[in-house]
């Protein structure tokens, strides 16, 4: 049986935010933890904001130009995701937002990402790179045939 990792967020999460929480109001007391959770929450959309328009602008760049602009797709989920990690209250995932809205972290992911991943584009073999996996099957026009499907085995009595 295979381990998924979704469970195991679910739950390790919100305890690492309660902790981190317990930990940064004892030392610097409940209001100022309070008011930065909040500031974090509207740096948050101030960032996804201003990154947003800027992604938006590359991406038409790219589209003008005839490219495919796969990076910039990943980036504005990345940026997506990092606004909503910092609208949700706690520190943890606070930080996991800051990361994602720093560049060079987005680029390391996208790297990740685009290594195990297979682009394929109709016509235009010079936007992606073609792996034909073995699960891939490529019929010519003789392999198939087209019929009324009145003596199919697979149509009921």
């Amino acid at each position: 049986m295979r381990f998924s990792i979704i469970p195991f967020l679910l739950l390790a999460i919100p305890l690492a935010e309660i902790a981190v929480f317990v930990v940064v109001g004892q030392q610097i007391g409940l209001f100022p933890t309070l008011a930065l959770v909040l500031i974090t929450a509207v740096a948050g959309s101030i960032l996804l904001r201003i990154q947003g328009f800027n992604l938006l602008s590359r991406m038409q760049r790219e589209l003008a130009q005839h490219r495919l602009p796969g990076r910039e797709l990943v980036h504005g989920v990345m940026i997506l995701v990092a606004g909503l990690l910092l609208l949700t209250p706690g520190f943890v995932t606070d930080t996991l937002g800051l990361l994602l809205f720093i560049p060079a972290i987005r680029d390391l992911v996208w790297r990740f990402i685009r290594s195990h991943m297979v682009l394929v584009t109709p016509g235009d073999a010079s936007a992606g790179e073609h792996r034909p996996s073995s699960r891939t099957i490529d019929l010519d026009m003789s392999d198939y045939t087209s019929s009324d499907g009145k003596d199919s085995p697979w149509r009921g009595k």
